[in-house]
């Protein structure tokens, strides 16, 4: 008896040590949380601390950002659990995989993951998760330890550590020794490009299926090793918006299941219940759809989980701020509201554990059984490797399982033709079979053709992966599988010719941009092929690249030695030409073999650009091209040295009337301008720029507006064009159109369009039947019936190139890099 109160007292002093061994924020930060906001660096010190301090935590780094920034996650269950944690992981991904492993759903945990702060300038979401961090550690509340018994819980403090210091830094910078509550005060006005994107400007919660940021695709190789059964993105919108909370709004995508859509009602009503207790406002089943893959909420539910978005109103509103209805929000506020649905969100997720358990199994299982949706094959044809090859990985990424060849001849849906026809299956043609666990996630990333069903969406209603990156692919309603795990890389046999008159080389990819960027490294004179040619009876199409022999070899010292280092180096065959006189087309003599310049770019920026236009060209050029770039104000765009910089490209934006003639000069002298969506805007009408919008038909008198007011927070559908797919035709001859064949598809999310070009190159239109995908207005469609969307303009010896789409759009479409690639290296 003595031994066991003994025992009894030393755990309980063991308990008392720990606890108190485990700091509150307040007394690690050296201040009340809420008073301040907490730089990144210090939060994941307390997190750090915490952990250290308490056996029942494990954190883990995961990942760092692209300014180098620590990024961490903490586990946390009770002992039992955080000792045999590994095991739980384990059992929960054979659950996932649809493994039959015979794991007990019964005894395992429910996996809880929290996401906090992916936008910048919602900042109060770090601040509460040190919050929850103390409360589960030290679960002095009885309740909390009895939640963690079969509840695992993640959490992640801060998605976007760059994007939060960023507005920590500004705000804390700014503000005064007492927050100002004045709306108009500077702390509730960030210069741009603002807290909110990342390093490169990127939304972090519209990068989840993509996984094109490197916080991203760190964030979700530790995601798919845990597969939480409930994830939770805490979000901050308009301080004037009352508490966002799920059940989520329509559209909700058809392969969300009956148990995930009951499910987030079960969890609204738990968190109703405690905002009720308090008097607080909040709505559900608006505003926040669930269709858009690559969101914090729909990518998990895509991936068999309970996703849901909290929306707590803190956009801007600093430390306090006055809201229209004239009371003050402060930060401590913010912080209860987002601990609140934390801890009730956990308290649901506990209490209904073993359901949520039983129902991801089974929800795998049917996966792999009886795949969504009316087609259980997508094959995708190899016209194109290096972008199949970029579409695997992209696969890979999301663990969805595919395969390539099959010796068949099947019958599917042709994107490109919106029709049933016959094709045959070749060796490195991709197939998906929708036989598998993550078919859900497959089929949502595949259908040609997504179903929605109310207008009132928050984001693109298009996306399927053909399209994005430009590949013939067809839609089979029977399982197919492929024969081989590669791609079969042979190559093709390449003669052996002692003095070759040239060499050529083909552009059809991005990857062929940085073999040119390494040829005109070494100097090596590169030439474009402005019309096809043939030769020993191979056909070359317009856009392959030469390069010459003599040429070369008068200025480099052994050349040839040089070009096949960098042949090697690319892992790639130049193909030798023994003579300069061609079977059909033009000898290599002749001018429309143009010599191609090494472009010097220039990217605007400022207060009246795009802050997401301007990332997404940085993030190409650093990330993808590995190629120099200048970011300059718009102002030192008016004052270009053709000599430093010869290419310049103005994103998306509105820029002041006097550019267009101050950049007139520059590009006579050989300057190429290019235009990214409403930066054509600018210049129509101005001296130079021959660019003209599109008119229509005034509105017809006898139309009359027929909406009622009870629909004056859904869009106009007829009007509307939230992201859908056009086919826009390519005039092939052009370099602008180099590599990518008779059509581009186009993500268009507004209506605008230009007139053809009087005295320039039409080179991408949209014809009669454009449109491919996702929701347009039906006056929309009558506006994009036909008109000019890519042309290219001569002025003097320079250039004005028009995309008027976002051709680099969150860098997930493929199939624009090429376009914009052409502008930059091809049309000079």
């Amino acid at each position: 008896m003595k031994k066991f109160l003994l025992s009894i007292l030393f755990l309980s002093f063991s308990t008392t040590v720990v606890l108190a061994q485990t700091p509150s924020p307040d007394e690690f930060l050296g201040y009340p949380l809420g008073s301040r906001f907490t730089p990144h660096q210090k939060v994941v010190d307390y997190f750090k601390k915490v952990a250290s301090t308490n056996k029942n935590i494990q954190l883990q780094t995961y990942g760092k950002t692209y300014e180098g920034r620590e990024l961490v996650l903490a586990i946390i269950s009770d002992k039992d659990n955080m000792d045999k944690l590994e095991q739980i992981r384990t059992a929960n991904l054979s659950l996932a995989n649809a493994d039959k492993s015979g794991v007990k759903t019964a005894k395992q945990p429910a996996i809880l993951w929290l996401s906090y702060n992916v936008h910048g300038n919602e900042a109060n979401s770090t601040e509460t998760a040190m919050k929850v961090l103390y409360t589960l550690a030290s679960t002095k509340d009885g309740n909390t330890a009895a939640w963690l018994k079969n509840t695992v819980v993640i959490i992640d403090p801060c998605l976007n550590p760059d994007g939060r210091e960023r507005y920590v830094s500004y705000f804390n910078m700014v503000s005064g020794v007492l927050p100002n509550p004045d709306p108009s005060a500077r702390e509730h006005s960030e210069p741009w490009p603002g807290g909110r994107p990342n390093h490169y400007y990127y939304d972090l919660n519209r990068d989840w299926a993509w996984q094109t940021q490197v916080e991203t695709q760190q964030r979700l190789i530790a995601y798919h090793k845990w597969m939480p059964q409930v994830h939770v993105d805490f979000h901050e919108q308009s301080y004037n918006e009352p508490y966002y909370f799920a059940p989520a709004a329509e559209p909700v995508h058809q392969d969300i299941t009956p148990w995930q859509r009951e499910f987030q009602v079960t969890v609204g009503k738990n968190n109703a219940k405690y905002f009720d207790e308090n008097g607080w406002q909040y709505f559900t089943k608006e505003r926040f759809d669930l269709l858009y893959p690559s969101y914090g909420d729909t990518y998990p539910l895509y991936n068999g989980a309970i996703g849901m978005t909290y929306e707590q109103g803190g956009i801007r509103a600093g430390l306090a701020v006055i809201t229209s209805d004239g009371d003050t929000l402060t930060l401590k506020d913010r912080i209860d509201h987002h601990f609140t649905t934390s801890m009730a969100t956990l308290e649901t997720v506990s209490t209904h554990a073993e359901k949520l358990v039983s129902e991801f199994k089974k929800y795998f299982e049917q996966s792999a059984m009886n795949p969504p949706g009316i087609y259980k094959s997508y094959v995708v044809k190899a016209q194109n490797i290096a972008r199949l090859r970029k579409m695997a990985e992209l696969l890979s990424r999301n663990h969805i399982a595919f395969a390539f060849g099959a010796d068949r001849t099947l019958n599917g849906y042709n994107y490109e033709t919106q029709k049933v026809e016959n094709f045959k299956v070749e060796r490195n043609d991709l197939i998906v079979n929708l036989q598998q666990p993550r078919s859900v996630m497959a089929n949502v990333l595949f259908e040609p053709q997504t179903v929605v069903t109310d207008s009132n969406t928050y984001d693109i209603t298009a996306w399927a992966l053909p399209y994005a990156y430009g590949l013939k692919a067809y839609a089979v309603k029977e399982p197919i599988s492929g024969s081989f795990t590669f791609i079969d890389e042979k190559k093709e046999n390449v003669p052996v010719i002692n003095k070759p008159y040239a060499w050529v080389m083909p552009w059809n990819a991005v990857t062929d941009a940085q073999i040119l960027m390494a040829l005109q490294k070494q100097k090596i004179k590169v030439r474009l092929a402005e019309e096809g040619f043939t030769i020993g009876g191979k056909v070359y199409p317009a856009g392959s690249l030469l390069i010459y022999r003599t040429e070369n070899e008068r200025n480099i010292k052994e050349f040839s030695t040089v070009l096949m280092g960098i042949a090697k180096q690319n892992n790639v065959s130049f193909y030798p030409i023994a003579s300069g006189y061609v079977e059909k087309g033009k000898d290599f003599g002749s001018s429309v073999y143009r010599l191609l310049t090494a472009p010097k770019i220039a990217v605007a920026t400022g207060q009246e650009v795009s802050s997401q236009s301007v990332g997404e060209i940085w993030h190409f050029f650093e990330q993808e091209l590995n190629y120099p770039v200048s970011l300059i104000s718009v102002q030192s765009a008016a004052y270009l040295d053709i000599n430093k910089i010869n290419v310049l490209i103005l994103p998306d934006g509105n820029y002041p009337e006097k550019l267009a003639e101050q950049l007139s000069g520059w590009i006579n002298a050989g300057g190429n301008l290019i235009l990214m969506e409403d930066a054509i805007q600018s210049m129509v009408g101005k001296k130079s720029f021959d660019i003209k919008k599109k008119e229509y038909p005034k509105k017809d008198e006898k139309e009359s507006n027929e909406r009622k007011y009870a629909e004056k927070d859904k869009d106009d559908l007829q009007n509307s064009i939230p992201g859908a797919i056009y086919k826009v035709s390519l005039d092939q001859s052009h370099p602008l159109a180099a590599g990518l064949g008779t059509y581009y598809y186009t993500l268009k999310t507004d209506e605008r369009i230009y007139e053809p070009l009087e005295n320039g190159w039409n080179v991408g239109t949209l014809k009669a039947n454009s449109y491919m995908a996702g929701i347009a207005g039906e006056k929309v469609k009558k506006k994009l019936a036909t008109g000019l969307l890519y042309g290219v303009q001569q002025v003097g010896r320079g250039n004005i190139v028009y995309l008027g789409t976002d051709v680099l759009f969150r860098s997930f479409w493929e199939n624009g890099k090429q376009l914009f690639t052409n502008a930059i290296f091809l049309v000079n």
